[in-house]
């Protein structure tokens, strides 16, 4: 078996490049969390199952991408939670878009198990982020995640 490479020199492409930062499956997921309001290691680690190491890694290199911030919330033992930046908040059209594309191609029997909606008026966000109620553009400090009908009982209740 070929084993594709982790960087994509040899390709001039915008997709390739963003691959190389948020290409695997964890990174999306952690992501995905931080968007719901998961902000702790542990919280991840118990919520994704993803090993300590593999977690640690991916951490850190949102870190030094600037998709994500440390913030200190203890000192004896230090640890730190995680946080969003500008640049991590642009990724919000790209998760709802895979979200609504799963949502439509791979679809749960009971339904979506995550819905975005306008905080101003609760209406559903399509894929094209606008509301479905009002007619609003709507992005991620305007949308909120709420339970969908196929949702776990575990869903974790956060504001996107």
């Amino acid at each position: 078996l070929a084993v594709l490479p982790r960087t994509y020199e040899t390709q001039v492409c915008s997709i390739a490049r963003t691959l190389e930062v948020m290409g695997d499956r964890w990174t999306m997921l952690i992501i995905r969390n931080v968007f719901l309001g998961m902000r702790r290691f542990d919280d991840f680690q118990s919520n994704l199952g993803i090993a300590r190491n593999v977690l640690s890694d991916r951490l850190a290199r949102l870190v030094d991408e600037g998709i994500l911030e440390r913030h200190p919330y203890q000192e004896r033992p230090e640890r730190f939670e995680y946080r969003l930046t500008d640049k991590g908040i642009d990724l919000w059209p790209v998760l709802v878009s895979l979200m609504k594309w799963g949502d439509r191609h791979l679809p749960e029997e009971a339904g979506p198990p995550t819905l975005i909606v306008h905080r101003g008026c609760g209406g559903e966000v399509d894929e094209r982020f606008v509301c479905s109620e009002c007619g609003e553009p709507v992005e991620a400090r305007s949308s909120e995640a709420r339970p969908g009908p196929g949702a776990l009982r575990s869903w974790p209740s956060a504001v996107l």
